[in-house]
């Protein structure tokens, strides 16, 4: 269940009070008040997910409130409850906005089932937001298919992770589908029908990036002139996604590391500690071991995250995948266009192989996307790709543009190594003998093992 912070409005003490002890002890936290007045000085406040009003407050019409408190949180869930229940009182109380209607006396299992019914509507929300960002393709194509060992080996690692509560920590070169992937295991999750937020570390300075991860309470500092619950609170039940952790600030990194051990934060300004429930996934494109010996990161916070480590490889590592990649975006882009391109010529995808991809999957996404625009006829040829592409060329190519099979085997045998933990975790990955890899590398590092293979030309 997702903890909301509730709003009680009746001008009878014992109903606030009965109504308040049944919330917490659902786990939601509760603040009452007797009058609209007093109801809309806390809605202009303070921030709430839901509201218990009572249609009779002394000589106050309830029903009138409801726009009122709407105006000032469009998103609040208004559930009403009387002792006056009618059919008419009922159809206008959800004509101005209330979304659930209870009759007094109610029992605490009519409290949880409305409760459970307003739950149940935010994750459709949730869901229905990220279809849509996969409808409009604003979201990187998220495909796990592989025919790289070493990526099969990472995939299945993940894939066991995501069931897991266990905080992640996801590692690669900018632009490698990082947050594709953090993204993807919350999907496969148990946490799958709550928010998926994502907090952007490097994009905001010290004090506003603490008020939008922890948020703040009113008159915090300069400007903070009502209250905000942060990206913690926005994950509830969900998941936290802290992109480039790295570029995380000191003052902050102590405040992280409490939310991972006690899952307990404060909001700036305000000293009440709140649990939180969300399961944290971070990751960076910097060596965080080098911060913590610069001291720019916490050793501590560094262990806390580094339970599970997931390393995304870079594009140029993954050879076998690239064509599949390639055509996987040229399919999505040109149905959004709509471009009857169906194929890259055998030019083009010569040359997106021998190209080294610096930019990564986001660099082919691009390539791809301008390519879909500008190329005149039904296939992406060479020349539909930017100068730096189409002069790419071979890394130790033969005469002619080709490469042997041996050298092909050497590239392969000696990425898996630089990759594999060990060479007997690499002779696990490749299907061969240890002793045989042991050879084998003995005779790529001799000084002739890279020469290209002497053809013939008779």
């Amino acid at each position: 269940m997702i903890d909301l912070r509730i709003l009680v409005i009746d001008d009878e003490a014992h109903i606030r009070k009965t109504t308040t002890v049944t919330l917490d002890a659902l786990g939601h936290e509760c603040v009452q008040a007797s009058s609209g007045p007093e109801a809309l000085g806390l809605m202009q406040k303070s921030s709430f997910d839901a509201a218990f009003l009572d249609l009779r407050l002394g000589n106050e019409n309830g029903l009138e409130l409801i726009p009122k408190l709407l105006a000032l949180e469009p998103k609040l869930n208004v559930i009403v409850f009387t002792a006056y229940s009618s059919i008419d009182t009922a159809v206008e109380a959800m004509r101005l906005g209330a979304v659930d209607y209870i009759a007094k006396p109610f029992t605490p299992e009519q409290i949880r089932q409305s409760l459970s019914r307003i739950e149940n509507a935010r994750r459709l929300e949730n869901r229905v937001v990220e279809l849509e960002s996969m409808l409009s393709g604003t979201e990187t194509l998220a495909d796990f298919t592989t025919g790289e060992p070493v990526v099969q080996k990472l995939f299945e690692t993940a894939t066991k992770a995501a069931a897991s509560a266990a905080t992640l920590l996801i590692l690669g070169e900018s632009g490698t589908g990082k947050s594709v992937l953090a993204r993807a295991l919350h999907r496969n999750s148990p946490r799958r029908d709550n928010a998926f937020v994502t907090v952007a570390c490097p994009s905001l300075s010290r004090e506003l990036l603490e008020s939008e991860l922890f948020g703040h309470a009113r008159g915090a500092f300069t400007g903070a002139v009502g209250e905000t619950w942060g990206k913690i609170k926005a994950a509830e039940g969900g998941t936290l996604f802290l992109d480039e952790i790295g570029e995380l600030p000191s003052e902050i990194q102590p405040k992280l590391l409490r939310l991972l051990q006690e899952r307990e934060y404060e909001r700036v300004g305000d000293p009440k500690p709140r649990k939180a429930n969300v399961r944290v996934i971070a990751s960076t494109n910097r060596r965080l071991e080098d911060l913590v010996k610069e001291g720019k990161f916490r050793e501590d916070l560094y262990y806390r995250l580094n339970v599970i480590t997931i390393e995304m490889p870079p594009l140029r590592q993954r050879p076998l995948d690239l064509p599949s990649l390639a055509r996987q975006h040229l399919e999505m882009f040109a149905r959004q266009s709509p471009r009857p391109i169906k194929e890259f010529t055998p030019a083009a995808l010569s040359a997106m192989q021998r190209y080294p991809w610096p930019g990564n999957l986001r660099e082919l996404r691009n390539v791809i996307e301008r390519a879909v625009i500008l190329a005149p006829g039904d296939k992406i040829d060479v020349n539909d790709f930017p100068d730096a592409l189409r002069g790419a060329q071979p890394s130790g190519a033969v005469p002619g543009n080709r490469i042997s099979l041996e050298q092909l085997e050497r590239e392969h045998i000696l990425r898996v190594i630089e990759i594999a933990g060990s060479m007997d975790e690499a002779a696990r990955i490749l299907g061969i003998d240890p002793a045989t890899l042991y050879r084998k590398r003995k005779r790529y590092a001799e000084p002739d093992a890279a020469a290209p293979a002497p053809t013939s030309t008779s």
